[in-house]
């Protein structure tokens, strides 16, 4: 499993679903319909401005901001929509229209909806990013080397350079924290 998968079971849990819903109004189908879309989405995003010098000093600026290790849910809930949109702008920029549309198109529910979904997590998908890019900079198992700042062959290390180990229990409960994610990643990168 890699941190795509990690983060969208952290983020599709029962207890963060229920979170979600209860700040947006929308189903918890609707909200992990969302996700299942909209996550790769943002991480590409993510990937596409790691990818020159100052887009990766942004991010890095970014993830040293977000650090949180309670629980998801209890992170959703204390979710700062405003520093969430502003994450988003960053992520997707000029794409944002695109991106709602997209996801709008496929969920069938409204972009301004969405919108409040996504900023609701974004604050979360970086904290999530930071406690494992602080994880592999310490672990030094990934490849990843984050002794020259955080850049697209960090990010990619981190996204896909983790493979599954089998039969490894996956966390769908509201006990699934920073620090429970971080276990899992490292057990995974052994």
């Amino acid at each position: 499993m890699n941190l795509l998968n990690m983060l969208n079971s952290a983020l599709t849990s029962s207890a963060a679903l229920h979170a979600l819903s209860e700040k947006t109004g929308l189903s918890e189908k609707q909200i992990a319909a969302i996700i299942a879309i909209a996550l790769p989405l943002l991480l590409k995003g993510l990937t596409n401005n790691a990818s020159s010098q100052s887009g990766a000093s942004s991010l890095l600026e970014a993830l040293g901001q977000h650090q949180n290790n309670q629980p998801v849910a209890q992170q959703l809930q204390e979710a700062d929509l405003d520093d969430g949109m502003a994450i988003l702008g960053h992520i997707l920029g000029g794409n944002q229209g695109s991106v709602l549309e997209e996801v709008s198109g496929q969920t069938g529910v409204d972009p301004q909806n969405i919108m409040s979904v996504l900023g609701q997590i974004a604050p979360f998908l970086l904290s999530g990013l930071s406690a494992t890019a602080n994880s592999a900079n310490s672990q030094q198992q990934s490849g990843v080397d984050l002794s020259d700042g955080f850049d697209l062959g960090d990010l990619m290390g981190m996204l896909g350079g983790m493979s599954s180990a089998q039969n490894h229990p996956q966390h769908q409960d509201a006990g699934v924290n920073g620090g429970q994610l971080l276990n899992t990643l490292l057990s995974m990168m052994k």
